[in-house]
Protein backbone atom coordinates (compact mmCIF):
# COMPACT_ATOMS: atom_id res chain seq x y z
CA UNK A 1 0.00 0.00 0.00
CA UNK A 2 2.76 2.21 1.16
CA UNK A 3 4.59 1.29 -2.31
CA UNK A 4 2.04 3.09 -3.96
CA UNK A 5 1.63 6.36 -2.30
CA UNK A 6 4.22 7.92 -3.89
CA UNK A 7 2.65 7.07 -8.00
CA UNK A 8 -1.10 8.37 -6.66
CA UNK A 9 0.45 11.56 -5.86
CA UNK A 10 2.54 11.88 -9.08
CA UNK A 11 -1.12 10.96 -11.08
CA UNK A 12 -3.01 13.17 -9.07
CA UNK A 13 -0.59 16.75 -9.09
CA UNK A 14 0.11 15.50 -12.78
CA UNK A 15 -3.65 14.98 -13.64
CA UNK A 16 -4.41 18.42 -11.51
CA UNK A 17 -2.15 20.94 -13.29
CA UNK A 18 -3.09 19.33 -16.66
CA UNK A 19 -7.11 20.50 -15.68
CA UNK A 20 -5.42 23.85 -15.57
CA UNK A 21 -4.98 24.29 -18.69
CA UNK A 22 -8.38 26.08 -19.41
CA UNK A 23 -9.13 25.20 -23.30
CA UNK A 24 -11.72 28.28 -23.44
CA UNK A 25 -9.00 30.95 -21.56
CA UNK A 26 -6.72 29.34 -23.78
CA UNK A 27 -8.01 29.97 -27.04
CA UNK A 28 -9.87 33.52 -26.54
CA UNK A 29 -6.61 34.75 -24.89
CA UNK A 30 -4.12 33.55 -27.79
CA UNK A 31 -6.67 33.91 -30.64
CA UNK A 32 -9.31 36.30 -29.63
CA UNK A 33 -6.82 38.55 -27.75
CA UNK A 34 -9.76 38.41 -24.53
CA UNK A 35 -10.74 36.64 -21.82
CA UNK A 36 -13.83 34.50 -22.29
CA UNK A 37 -14.59 35.44 -18.21
CA UNK A 38 -15.09 38.46 -18.99
CA UNK A 39 -18.01 38.10 -20.81
CA UNK A 40 -21.53 36.39 -20.71
CA UNK A 41 -21.88 34.13 -17.87
CA UNK A 42 -17.67 34.61 -16.69
CA UNK A 43 -17.56 30.64 -17.31
CA UNK A 44 -14.07 29.12 -18.27
CA UNK A 45 -16.14 26.81 -20.51
CA UNK A 46 -17.04 25.76 -23.75
CA UNK A 47 -20.46 26.92 -23.80
CA UNK A 48 -19.80 30.71 -22.87
CA UNK A 49 -17.12 30.45 -25.29
CA UNK A 50 -19.28 29.76 -28.35
CA UNK A 51 -21.81 32.13 -27.21
CA UNK A 52 -19.04 34.76 -26.74
CA UNK A 53 -17.05 34.06 -29.74
CA UNK A 54 -19.09 31.74 -32.05
CA UNK A 55 -18.55 28.07 -33.43
CA UNK A 56 -15.47 28.76 -35.67
CA UNK A 57 -13.00 28.18 -32.78
CA UNK A 58 -14.98 26.06 -30.82
CA UNK A 59 -13.86 23.42 -31.82
CA UNK A 60 -10.35 23.80 -30.55
CA UNK A 61 -11.43 24.44 -26.67
CA UNK A 62 -13.24 21.23 -26.94
CA UNK A 63 -9.63 19.41 -28.61
CA UNK A 64 -8.15 20.72 -25.45
CA UNK A 65 -10.21 20.59 -22.92
CA UNK A 66 -10.99 16.61 -24.15
CA UNK A 67 -7.37 16.03 -24.58
CA UNK A 68 -6.39 17.16 -21.12
CA UNK A 69 -8.52 14.81 -19.23
CA UNK A 70 -7.50 11.82 -21.53
CA UNK A 71 -3.94 12.35 -21.24
CA UNK A 72 -4.26 12.77 -17.48
CA UNK A 73 -6.39 9.41 -17.23
CA UNK A 74 -4.07 7.27 -19.40
CA UNK A 75 -1.52 8.70 -17.72
CA UNK A 76 -3.19 7.55 -14.35
CA UNK A 77 -3.73 4.45 -16.00
CA UNK A 78 -0.22 3.70 -16.40
CA UNK A 79 1.30 5.26 -13.78
CA UNK A 80 -0.95 2.74 -11.31
CA UNK A 81 -0.50 -0.08 -13.42
CA UNK A 82 -0.10 -2.23 -10.15
CA UNK A 83 -3.97 -1.99 -10.05
CA UNK A 84 -4.34 -3.43 -13.24
CA UNK A 85 -4.35 -0.76 -15.79
CA UNK A 86 -5.89 0.74 -13.40
CA UNK A 87 -9.52 1.85 -13.68
CA UNK A 88 -9.05 3.02 -10.43
CA UNK A 89 -5.72 5.19 -11.84
CA UNK A 90 -8.03 6.43 -14.87
CA UNK A 91 -10.88 7.63 -12.63
CA UNK A 92 -8.57 8.53 -10.06
CA UNK A 93 -6.25 11.26 -12.19
CA UNK A 94 -10.27 11.69 -13.82
CA UNK A 95 -10.97 13.30 -10.63
CA UNK A 96 -8.21 15.36 -10.32
CA UNK A 97 -7.79 16.79 -14.08
CA UNK A 98 -11.59 17.67 -13.45
CA UNK A 99 -10.92 19.30 -10.07
CA UNK A 100 -8.02 21.55 -11.75
CA UNK A 101 -10.18 22.32 -14.80
CA UNK A 102 -12.99 24.08 -11.80
CA UNK A 103 -10.67 24.96 -9.83
CA UNK A 104 -7.46 26.24 -11.62
CA UNK A 105 -4.82 27.76 -9.06
CA UNK A 106 -3.29 29.25 -12.65
CA UNK A 107 -6.25 30.85 -12.90
CA UNK A 108 -7.26 32.01 -9.81
CA UNK A 109 -9.65 29.41 -9.03
CA UNK A 110 -12.01 30.70 -12.02
CA UNK A 111 -12.60 27.54 -14.20
CA UNK A 112 -14.82 26.22 -15.97
CA UNK A 113 -17.57 23.41 -15.34
CA UNK A 114 -15.86 20.09 -15.99
CA UNK A 115 -18.70 18.72 -18.87
CA UNK A 116 -15.89 18.17 -21.13
CA UNK A 117 -13.37 16.78 -18.75
CA UNK A 118 -16.02 14.12 -17.65
CA UNK A 119 -16.71 12.97 -20.89
CA UNK A 120 -12.85 12.91 -21.74
CA UNK A 121 -12.66 10.86 -18.30
CA UNK A 122 -15.60 8.72 -19.29
CA UNK A 123 -13.99 7.81 -22.97
CA UNK A 124 -11.21 6.85 -21.16
CA UNK A 125 -12.22 4.46 -18.50
CA UNK A 126 -14.87 2.99 -20.74
CA UNK A 127 -15.97 3.77 -24.31
CA UNK A 128 -19.77 2.44 -23.75
CA UNK A 129 -20.27 4.78 -20.73
CA UNK A 130 -18.26 7.54 -22.77
CA UNK A 131 -21.31 6.77 -26.07
CA UNK A 132 -24.05 6.80 -22.94
CA UNK A 133 -23.30 10.01 -21.26
CA UNK A 134 -23.04 11.50 -25.22
CA UNK A 135 -26.27 10.66 -26.07
CA UNK A 136 -27.95 11.36 -23.06
CA UNK A 137 -26.47 15.15 -23.24
CA UNK A 138 -27.35 15.43 -26.80
CA UNK A 139 -30.30 14.24 -26.31
CA UNK A 140 -31.36 16.45 -23.55
CA UNK A 141 -30.00 19.49 -24.83
CA UNK A 142 -31.74 18.76 -28.57
CA UNK A 143 -35.25 18.29 -26.84
CA UNK A 144 -34.54 21.02 -24.21
CA UNK A 145 -32.39 23.29 -25.83
CA UNK A 146 -30.52 23.66 -22.04
CA UNK A 147 -27.06 22.36 -21.62
CA UNK A 148 -26.81 22.68 -18.27
CA UNK A 149 -29.66 19.94 -17.82
CA UNK A 150 -28.35 17.81 -20.51
CA UNK A 151 -25.01 18.25 -18.42
CA UNK A 152 -26.45 17.59 -15.45
CA UNK A 153 -28.42 14.79 -16.76
CA UNK A 154 -24.86 13.06 -17.91
CA UNK A 155 -23.39 13.54 -14.94
CA UNK A 156 -25.40 11.20 -13.17
CA UNK A 157 -25.32 8.51 -16.10
CA UNK A 158 -21.77 8.65 -15.70
CA UNK A 159 -22.05 7.77 -11.94
CA UNK A 160 -24.80 5.40 -12.85
CA UNK A 161 -23.37 3.38 -15.44
CA UNK A 162 -19.83 3.03 -13.50
CA UNK A 163 -21.47 1.54 -10.80
CA UNK A 164 -23.94 -0.71 -12.54
CA UNK A 165 -21.00 -2.00 -15.09
CA UNK A 166 -18.98 -2.22 -12.01
CA UNK A 167 -20.23 -3.83 -9.52
CA UNK A 168 -18.00 -4.66 -6.15
CA UNK A 169 -15.44 -2.78 -6.98
CA UNK A 170 -16.37 0.22 -4.61
CA UNK A 171 -13.29 2.35 -5.02
CA UNK A 172 -14.10 3.00 -8.91
CA UNK A 173 -17.82 3.86 -8.31
CA UNK A 174 -16.90 6.42 -4.79
CA UNK A 175 -14.86 7.74 -7.62
CA UNK A 176 -17.05 8.13 -10.50
CA UNK A 177 -19.79 9.56 -8.34
CA UNK A 178 -17.41 12.24 -7.25
CA UNK A 179 -16.52 13.25 -10.33
CA UNK A 180 -20.12 13.32 -11.29
CA UNK A 181 -20.52 15.14 -7.71
CA UNK A 182 -18.15 17.64 -8.85
CA UNK A 183 -19.97 18.61 -12.42
CA UNK A 184 -23.27 18.55 -10.15
CA UNK A 185 -21.49 21.32 -7.84
CA UNK A 186 -20.61 23.17 -10.12
CA UNK A 187 -23.90 23.20 -12.04
CA UNK A 188 -25.53 24.42 -8.87
CA UNK A 189 -26.39 27.85 -10.23
CA UNK A 190 -27.65 26.54 -13.10
CA UNK A 191 -29.98 23.83 -10.82
CA UNK A 192 -31.66 26.63 -8.72
CA UNK A 193 -31.85 28.75 -12.37
CA UNK A 194 -33.74 25.88 -13.98
CA UNK A 195 -35.93 25.07 -11.03
CA UNK A 196 -37.07 28.70 -10.97
CA UNK A 197 -37.80 28.81 -15.09
CA UNK A 198 -34.98 31.41 -15.66
CA UNK A 199 -32.18 29.39 -17.14
CA UNK A 200 -30.80 30.48 -20.26
CA UNK A 201 -31.51 28.52 -23.39
CA UNK A 202 -28.83 27.61 -26.23
CA UNK A 203 -29.18 29.49 -29.27
CA UNK A 204 -28.49 27.04 -32.14
CA UNK A 205 -26.06 28.15 -34.74
CA UNK A 206 -26.26 31.80 -33.33
CA UNK A 207 -23.63 34.36 -31.81
CA UNK A 208 -24.85 36.04 -28.63
CA UNK A 209 -22.26 38.70 -28.87
CA UNK A 210 -20.05 39.80 -26.12
CA UNK A 211 -21.39 41.69 -22.92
Amino acid sequence: MWDMAGPVVVAALAAYFLGNLNGAVTVSTLLDKDDVRSHGSGNAGMTNYMRSYGLQKTGLVVLIDLGKALLACFMGGFLLSPWGYSLEGTLLSGFFVSLGHDCPVVLGFRGGKGVLCGLGVALAADWRIGAIILGVFLLAVVLTRYVSLGSCLAAVAFGLCVTLFYPGRWVVTVLGWLIALTVLIMHRGNLKRLFSGTERKLSFGQKEGRK
